[in-house]
Formats: C-alpha cells, structure tokens, sequence
C-alpha cells in the first residue's frame, strides 16, 4: 500500500467499517490506523458551530491490539476530551 493511501486511509477504512458516534452536540468518527502490533487511538471529532463544521482530528500514542477495542479506546477518549475540553478544541 503506497505512502499516501496509508496516511489518508486506504482500503482498511471501508466506507462500511465507519461510524458515527454522538456526543453532547459532537460527532466523533473513530478512525483507528493499522499499526504493527495492532491499531494506533484515532478519531475526527465535529460540531457545527455558527453555521459552519469545526474539526478536530485526534490521535493518541496507545496501540490497542484488536479493532474492535480500538474503536471502544478511541470513543473512550475523545469523549474525556469534549468533557474536559469542550469547544476548545477547535
């Protein structure tokens, strides 16, 4: 798999393996990227704010090995975040 299709998400991100969680006003799209060992805590965070969408892509150092529990880690987090951040973020 080429350089940019790792970075912009090749076919391991699959239209059908995305979700949306929501989440006090946000939307949290977990993106979990493949890593040797298992799958780096990522996710694109949104929320519509004076008539426009703000985004906030999050990536976090922790490899969770399985997929499934990525996507738990992951929306794990990013709410800890929107608690303990809110609209700062953006």
């Amino acid at each position: 798999m080429s350089l940019l299709k790792k970075l912009f998400g090749g076919s391991e991100n699959a239209p059908e393996e995305r979700r949306v969680e929501d989440y006090n006003g946000y939307r949290i799209y977990p993106e979990p990227v493949k890593e040797q060992g298992g799958y780096r805590i990522a996710a694109r965070i949104e929320k519509d704010m004076g008539g426009e969408t703000k985004t906030h892509t999050l990536i976090r150092a922790d490899v969770v090995a399985d997929h499934d529990q990525a996507i738990a880690a992951t929306i794990q987090k990013c709410q800890q975040v929107i608690d303990q951040q809110g609209d700062r973020i953006f």
